[in-house]
C-alpha cells in the first residue's frame, strides 16, 4: 500500500478450505525458512515493458514521497512513537500468534498503510515487504515509505474486511479508498489482501506481501481522472 501508484492485477488463489489455525500450531523451521526466503512472484508472467512500468512506478511514488517529506513542516504526530506488542513479560523467544495478529488487526485499524503507525515488535527488522511492483526488506523503510505516502492524501479510509488464518501465515482481506492531494484530486478505490508468513522460531511477520484485486490499466486511470471535488475547486 506504500506504493499504491505501483499497479497491479492479482487474482487471488486461495484455498480458503485449508486447515485453520489452532490455538497452539506446531510449525517447522525449515517451513518458515522456505516460506521467509521465497522468492516474490507478483510480476512473473508478465510483459517486461509492464514490469518496467511497475518498477518506475513504485520507486517514483517512494522518491515522491520522500520529497513530500521534506516539503511539510514537521508536526507532532511525527514524533517517533513506535508501537510495542503488550507481553506477560516472561521474556519467551517465541511470540503468541494470537498476540501477533491481535496487533495487526488494530494497526489495520490505524490506517497503518497511510500513517505508518504500525506495530513494530510485530515484525522482524529484515522483514520483506512486496507488491506487484517489486519487493525489499526492512521495516523501518516500510513504515517511512507509509509515513511518506500518507503525505500525499487528503483523505482516506481503509477497513480489515475479512482475517483468514493458516498453518504458517494470515490473510487480511482489506478494502481501501482515498483522494489523493495532487491537482486534480485523483480518487483511489480498490480491494485486496496482504498475506503476512510468520517466522516459526520468533513469531513474528518475516514476509508481508500485498495483492490488489484492481487491474493495472483500471488503477492507473483512477490516478490520472479528476474526481468531481477536483473540478469543483478548480471551477472557483
Amino acid at each position: 500500500m506504500a506504493t499504491v501508484v505501483s499497479l497491479s492485477s492479482i487474482s487471488p488463489n486461495l484455498n480458503l478450505n485449508s486447515k485453520n489455525f489452532t490455538s497452539q500450531p506446531t510449525y517447522s523451521r525449515k517451513l518458515s525458512r522456505v516460506r521467509c526466503n521465497v522468492e516474490n512472484s507478483s510480476t512473473k508472467g508478465e510483459p517486461e515493458p509492464r514490469n518496467a512500468l511497475l518498477k518506475i512506478a513504485w520507486y517514483g511514488s517512494e522518491l515522491l514521497g520522500i520529497a513530500a517529506s521534506f516539503l511539510r513542516s514537521p508536526s507532532p504526530s511525527d514524533v517517533e512513537n513506535d508501537l510495542k506488542l503488550a507481553t506477560d513479560g516472561s521474556g519467551a523467544a517465541e511470540l503468541d500468534r494470537a498476540t501477533v495478529v491481535e496487533a495487526i488487526k488494530e494497526d489495520f485499524a490505524r490506517s497503518y498503510f497511510v500513517t505508518g503507525n504500525l506495530t513494530l515488535d510485530a515484525y522482524e527488522e529484515d522483514c520483506e515487504f512486496a507488491d506487484p511492483a517489486g519487493s525489499f526488506k526492512g521495516l523501518r523503510r516500510f513504515k517511512r515509505n507509509c509515513t511518506n505516502f500518507g503525505l500525499l492524501i487528503d483523505k482516506s479510509n481503509m477497513n480489515l474486511t475479512r482475517w483468514d488464518d493458516f498453518e504458517d501465515k494470515g490473510i487480511g482481506h482489506w478494502r481501501f479508498n482515498c483522494i489523493m492531494s495532487f491537482p486534480w484530486r485523483p480518487i483511489l478505490s480498490a480491494t485486496g489482501y496482504t498475506e503476512y508468513y510468520f517466522n516459526a522460531e520468533t513469531g513474528k511477520v518475516c514476509r508481508h506481501v500485498e495483492h490488489w484485486n484492481v487491474p493495472k490499466m483500471a488503477l492507473f486511470k483512477q490516478i490520472l481522472r479528476p474526481s468531481r471535488v477536483g473540478r469543483r475547486k478548480s471551477g472557483g
